[in-house]
């Protein structure tokens, strides 16, 4: 009986070493919060060990799913956000990412993703508050203007569409994921390099949504990307983020 128990013991210990392994690279990013008048955003902030002095850092916006809405600034790193900061990334890139974390009762854009389009609407409060923490911290940390980058999953690829609309001209360079935007603001983001991605066999946001977003970017003159996974649904955000071609494409492009 000792030796059984000495050896799930061992065992224990084992998974828990695994486990607080598989979850060191969250320490990475601080929890942090920003309040201004609309209320408290909690978000996740990487910054590099050391600031190089001279050099300027880029910046990634990350928008996380419906799934990981909420005020436990933990959720929204289940997605995607991992693989920015593996090694190989975090060595090449001299870079800033901030994950906010949406309220659990709004969207970064509100609008019924199940449609198959709509029309921009009012800038949501979380989405409108990511700007202003952006703001701050893109001067604070003299940041690239010219290597300001936003990518987002699902409920956040509606938000990294809308995102771009807003801000045209701001963003270097996008990633939509399974998302959709307001195809009558095409015009306005034409210069600026996207890559979106869709599940072909996704029930909960019509693969339609990244298609007809990157033709009508195409048809005002852009250069918008579609990738669209035939074997897969709507999770498909693993596919894109663990392959890490797609991160060395987002920092690849600077705004000219």
């Amino acid at each position: 009986m000792k030796a059984l128990t000495v050896i799930l013991l061992l065992f224990s210990l084992c998974i828990t070493g695994t486990a607080q392994n598989d979850n060191a690279w969250k320490r990475l990013l601080s929890k942090e919060t920003y309040v201004n008048v609309q209320g408290v955003l909690p978000y996740r902030l990487y910054v590099p060990d050391s600031i190089i002095p001279g050099q300027k850092p880029a910046f990634v916006l990350f928008l996380h799913g419906a799934g990981e809405r909420g005020d436990d600034n933990e959720l929204q790193l289940l997605h995607g956000v991992k693989e920015f900061m593996s090694e190989d990334i975090r060595t090449e890139y001299y870079f800033i990412l901030i994950a906010p974390q949406c309220p659990e009762s709004a969207r970064w854009v509100e609008v019924d993703w199940s449609m198959p389009s709509h029309k921009m609407p009012r800038i949501s409060m979380p989405l409108s508050q990511t700007f202003s923490l952006m703001d701050s911290l893109i001067s604070a940390y003299n940041v690239d203007t010219n290597q300001i980058y936003v990518t987002g999953l699902s409920m956040g690829g509606f938000g990294a569409w809308d995102a771009l609309c807003r801000r045209p001209g701001f963003f270097a360079a996008a990633m939509p994921v399974c998302g959709g935007g307001d195809e009558t603001q095409a015009g306005l983001i034409a210069h600026t390099p996207i890559r979106a991605f869709h599940g072909k066999l996704d029930h909960l946001v019509i693969p339609g949504r990244t298609l007809n977003m990157v033709n009508a970017v195409n048809l005002n003159g852009g250069k918008a990307e579609a990738i669209i996974f035939g074997d897969i649904g709507h999770l498909c955000w693993n596919r894109v983020y663990q392959n890490h071609d797609n991160i060395h494409w987002l920092f690849s492009n600077w705004k000219q």
